[in-house]
């Protein structure tokens, strides 16, 4: 399993309140087998309205891993396809005022934490990253604390979701694996599975 307890990189800021998972990823990109090549359309149609001023257009935000947003980031449709098609990007960690829910869900079932100072320490972080973008960003988990250059403040995260986090618990296939002959076991128990179907496995 797959601990996540820290996150650094560039950060990217995002400005605006009650991006919904529309924008994010557009609906007619939802039709895709799988969520390879996701990442190039993240905010596809935002990009071309804004003619290449958008922030995951600009030179200097390209390679960036923690996106820092506003509030009521995620908003919208429930589509799994929005947090894929962010971390298809590149982003491996959010720092933002608030996250719906199911899209905070949806990341942390990737892998990919949600932290939320408060608004003045997204503003400041967002103002930064604009100033400096080459400034380095960590998202430590343990201590519950964002690191950019020189500044830091605290984060929070609900309690489960960051035991999930440190522990590597969030990784679902992850358990299996770990657990693959605890579950033969208990599989050998069950009188509805043939011992056929458990050599197979």
């Amino acid at each position: 399993m797959s601990e996540v307890k820290t996150v650094s990189g560039k950060g990217i800021p995002l400005v605006g309140n009650d991006i919904d998972t529309d924008r994010i990823i557009p609906a007619r990109f939802l039709r895709c087998v799988t969520f390879d090549g996701l990442g190039e359309h993240a905010f596809e149609d935002d990009r071309k309205s804004l003619a290449g001023k958008h922030a995951f257009d600009q030179p200097q935000y390209q390679n960036a891993s923690i996106l820092v947003v506003n509030r009521n980031f995620g908003c919208g449709s429930s589509r799994e396809h929005a947090p894929q098609a962010l971390a298809k990007w590149g982003i491996k960690a959010l720092i933002g005022e608030s996250f719906a829910e199911i899209f905070f869900g949806n990341c942390v079932a990737m892998g990919v934490p949600c932290v939320t100072p408060d608004a003045d320490t997204v503003q400041k972080l967002q103002l930064m990253l604009t100033d400096n973008p080459q400034v380095n960003v960590t998202v430590n988990l343990e201590v519950m604390k964002v690191q950019c250059g020189d500044f830091s403040a605290a984060v929070e995260m609900g309690e489960a979701a960051k035991n999930m986090f440190i522990s590597g618990t969030w990784d679902a296939c992850g358990q299996l694996v770990n657990n693959a002959q605890k579950i033969k076991q208990t599989a050998a128990k069950l009188p509805y599975v043939s011992w056929s179907q458990l050599a197979a496995s």
